[in-house]
């Protein structure tokens, strides 16, 4: 086991989680846009003295469309999540989120030809039957709010399905600088949009968080607003580092290590916890997502000789 990759792997979720976390805390009195926009202006002059490294020719691209699309598919997935996070408990919001890779699959099968066996299929109707437990759609009271991180879910198959096609073409560090100067230009975009503030005033808390007027952050919340910058910098050093020191195939199940994160930091930042029905969705999900990782492992076994580079498997480096 490479100790160093899969420690990597876990802290880059423990960031993520904290990271959540703190957006959530921030979402009742800033607006979304403008944390993103924090976030990535304080995360990229941490990351480019890294990625500069890799020389200028990596930096250049013969596919400027597929990078845009793909930008465009990561904004839109952060933005839905956060939105439904200001509405919805964290760990319920977070698990849908990883309905992913049971997208992937589907997406994967109809756009890139690519071939499953029944156990795939098979971690498709699991997820599903997660997903059910967790949105609850047959109840009385049936959270709508839970549409935005199924749309972040989406979102996100598709950024990982458009990376998977141009990953074996493009550097890594073309990769991590298109996907943060996107999170810059849209943010400044939708902010100078709508952070005056007109269109706010929503009794929703997700549409207010996304519509909310631009502030100067108060002192007290300077430490978070930095902090989330940094954590976003870790993460992304950290994903970069545990996927090229060892495969992918081998380091997907460690990202639901951020399940139980999730549970822990709603318990005590919010006094949120599942109820049983919830837990059983997220556990479903949590199994759909391994049975993808054990039939993916498989078939990796089954290349005779072949090593795949972990640059050509995961997106996020």
């Amino acid at each position: 086991m490479n100790l160093k990759a899969v420690t990597s792997l876990l802290l880059a979720m423990l960031c993520i989680s904290i990271m959540d976390t703190v957006i959530k805390m921030l979402s009742g009195d800033y607006a979304l846009h403008q944390l993103v926009f924090f976030r990535a202006a304080i995360s990229l002059p941490i990351l480019l003295p890294v990625l500069f490294r890799h020389g200028v020719m990596a930096m250049q691209t013969q596919r400027p469309g597929a990078h845009l699309l793909r930008g465009l598919l990561l904004v839109a997935a952060n933005m839905t999540f956060y939105t439904g996070l200001a509405s919805l408990p964290l760990a319920q919001a977070s698990t849908v989120v990883f309905f992913a890779p049971v997208i992937i699959t589907v997406f994967s099968w109809r756009f890139l030809g690519e071939q499953f066996g029944p156990f795939r299929w098979l971690a498709v109707l699991i997820g599903l039957t997660g997903m059910m437990c967790v949105v609850q759609p047959f109840s009385v009271q049936i959270e709508i709010a839970y549409l935005w991180p199924l749309a972040a879910a989406f979102c996100y198959a598709g950024f990982t399905t458009v990376t998977r096609h141009i990953g074996r073409t493009e550097s890594a560090a073309l990769l991590a600088v298109t996907a943060q100067g996107s999170f810059l230009f849209a943010s400044a975009l939708v902010g100078l949009g709508v952070g005056h503030g007109e269109f706010a005033g929503h009794n929703d808390p997700g549409i207010e968080f996304l519509l909310r007027a631009w502030r100067w952050p108060a002192s007290e919340d300077t430490f978070y607003f930095v902090g989330i910058g940094v954590l976003s910098a870790i993460t992304a050093l950290s994903i970069s580092y545990a996927y090229r020191s060892a495969q992918a195939s081998f380091l997907a199940p460690f990202e639901y290590s951020m399940l139980p994160l999730v549970l822990l930091w709603g318990y005590l930042a919010f006094n949120e916890f599942p109820d049983s029905l919830a837990l059983l969705g997220i556990a479903l999900i949590a199994a759909g997502g391994m049975v993808v990782w054990l039939d993916s492992w498989q078939k990796a076994k089954g290349l005779s000789g072949r090593q795949v580079s972990p640059e050509t498997q995961d997106p996020r480096k």
